[in-house]
């Protein structure tokens, strides 16, 4: 019996690569106006190797992008690439179509929703607070809970303890199949990949369901509870 269902947040929930690209161009183009000089070519490029080198929630990006450029910061430039990322971040922060519907529907039929996510634990609240989602999950386990990024077992064997749920008794659904997927089936979960939000151009997820739209949730679901 599925009791609960646990979602990977960006890309599953959240259009995340839409909503950072969208920010960083924005930034980008406001550091440049604001006394930058170079190319919003070679800024991106710049941009691309610290998120690489450091990971894409890096935080301190723009400070980093400025040292390495002019050897200081300029806060006239620094703080216009903040405004401008924050502003276009809230413009581009929606849910994938039909999620909010969906997550309401589950917790209709009863069910528990969660999030593992290996973002920080504030920039994951302030994503589902902006999307008015935080009332909406009865856990969430973030990178700042577990310290451990997926696959790791540790943020899914967390999740279950606050769930206070056996693996068998949830589904997860994410994105990326060498971290969502691999990570959940580890514990035991059953797992659905998310192709609507998967970047790779996965063939092979290796998830029992693989959907192209999070309102199929529902019928599966469904079908696994009328089969017990």
């Amino acid at each position: 019996m599925i009791k609960a269902v646990i979602f990977d947040l960006d890309n599953t929930l959240v259009d995340f690569m839409f909503l950072k690209s969208s920010a960083v161009n924005a930034a980008i183009h406001a550091m440049i106006d604001a006394g930058l000089n170079h190319s919003s070519e070679f800024i991106q490029k710049k941009v691309d190797e610290i998120y690489k080198d450091r990971g894409i929630e890096y935080q301190e990006v723009f400070d980093k992008l400025l040292i390495d450029l002019t050897g200081k910061i300029d806060y006239k430039i620094l703080s216009a690439g903040i405004v401008a990322y924050r502003t276009a971040r809230e413009a581009a922060l929606k849910p994938y179509p039909k999620v909010l519907p969906t997550l309401l529907t589950l917790i209709k039929n009863g069910l528990k929703l969660a999030v593992v996510s290996d973002a920080p634990g504030k920039e994951a609240w302030l994503r589902l607070s902006y999307l008015n989602f935080h009332h909406l999950f009865d856990v969430v386990v973030t990178f700042s809970d577990s310290n451990e990024r997926k696959p790791s077992p540790v943020p899914f064997n967390l999740a279950l303890e606050r769930l206070n749920l056996k693996a068998e008794e949830c589904l997860m659904i994410g994105d990326w199949a060498e971290r969502d997927v691999v990570g959940a089936k580890s514990v035991g979960m059953k797992t659905v990949f998310a192709r609507y939000g998967d970047t790779f151009n996965t063939l092979n997820p290796g998830s029992d369901f693989d959907i192209k739209d999070i309102s199929e949730l529902t019928e599966i679901i469904n079908n696994l509870n009328n089969k017990i």
